[in-house]
C-alpha cells in the first residue's frame, strides 16, 4: 500500500474512444500507448488497477437500435466489441512490461477466461492489471454498471470514470461557459441536482454500497495520479 494515495485499489472505466485517437473508429497505436503509460505510472507505485473499457470506437448499440436492430442483439454486439478492446489493451500493456489478464462475462475460451472473482483478486494482489470485458453478460446494462459491479466484486476503493472534462459540472461546460465544477459531492446532492454522473443503475449501486465515484479528465497529464492522492482540483469525488 502506498501511503501517498487515498485509494490503493481502483476500477478505472475508460471509453472506447480513448483508443481511437483522432481516427473516426478503430485503434490508434499512440492513443493506446498513452492509456498504457498513464496506468503504468500508477501501477509502478503500487496501486492495484482493474479496468473496464467501452466500445464506442467500434460499435454503438444506440446506433444499431436507431437503424431498426433488435435491442438485445445490438447490446450483444457491443459486449463483443469490449472484448476486442480488452485484448488490444492486454497486448499493449504486456509489451510495456505490465502483466495483464482479460476476464469476459461471455464465455470466450480460449480467447479470454470467464469472470472469476477469486482469480481477479489474486491477480490484482500480485501486481497484474485485470481487464473485465463482455459487459455484465446480459443486455440492457451499460459499461458504467459493469464497472461498478466489478469494482464491488473485487473490493475496490473507488470507481474512476475517465472523461474529457475535469469533473462534474452544473451544466455541460462545452455548451455553457458559466458552468461551475464541483470538487466534491454527496450522492444525495448529485441526485437532487439531477447531475449526470453515471447511468442510474450504476449510480444507485455506488450509493447503496458507499463506493466513491471519481470523474476526471484522463487526457490531462498527471490527473490520474493527483486524483488518487485525493486532489479534488483534478476531478470530482462523489461519495
Amino acid at each position: 500500500m502506498n501511503q501517498k494515495f487515498r485509494f490503493n485499489r481502483v476500477l478505472l472505466k475508460i471509453s472506447g474512444e480513448a483508443l481511437k485517437g483522432a481516427q473516426d473508429h478503430g485503434y490508434d497505436a499512440e492513443a493506446v500507448r498513452k492509456v498504457v503509460r498513464q496506468v503504468k505510472k500508477i501501477m509502478d507505485q503500487g496501486v492495484e488497477v482493474a479496468l473496464v473499457v467501452g466500445a464506442g470506437n467500434i460499435w454503438r448499440g444506440v446506433m444499431g437500435r436507431s437503424g431498426g436492430m433488435d435491442r438485445v442483439n445490438a447490446d450483444y454486439m457491443g459486449m463483443l466489441a469490449t472484448v476486442m478492446n480488452a485484448l488490444c489493451l492486454r497486448d499493449f500493456f504486456t509489451a510495456a512490461g505490465i502483466p495483464a489478464v482479460v476476464q469476459s462475462a461471455i464465455k470466450m475460451e480460449p480467447i479470454a477466461s470467464g469472470i472469476n472473482r477469486d482469480a481477479a483478486v489474486k491477480a490484482l494482489e500480485s501486481g497484474q492489471l485485470v481487464i473485465f470485458a463482455g459487459g455484465t453478460g446480459s443486455p440492457f446494462f451499460t459499461t458504467d454498471t459493469t464497472a461498478v459491479l466489478r469494482a464491488l466484486e473485487t473490493d475496490c476503493d473507488a470507481v474512476l470514470k475517465a472523461t474529457k472534462v475535469d469533473g462534474v459540472y452544473t451544466a455541460d461546460p462545452v455548451k455553457d461557459p458559466s458552468a461551475q465544477r464541483f470538487a466534491e459531492l454527496s450522492f444525495d446532492e448529485a441526485l437532487a441536482r439531477q447531475l449526470k454522473v453515471m447511468d442510474s443503475t450504476a449510480f444507485s449501486m455506488c450509493r447503496d454500497n458507499d463506493l466513491p465515484i471519481i470523474v476526471f479528465n484522463f487526457g490531462e497529464e498527471g490527473s490520474f495520479e493527483r486524483i488518487l492522492a485525493g486532489d479534488t482540483s483534478a476531478g470530482t469525488i462523489v461519495s
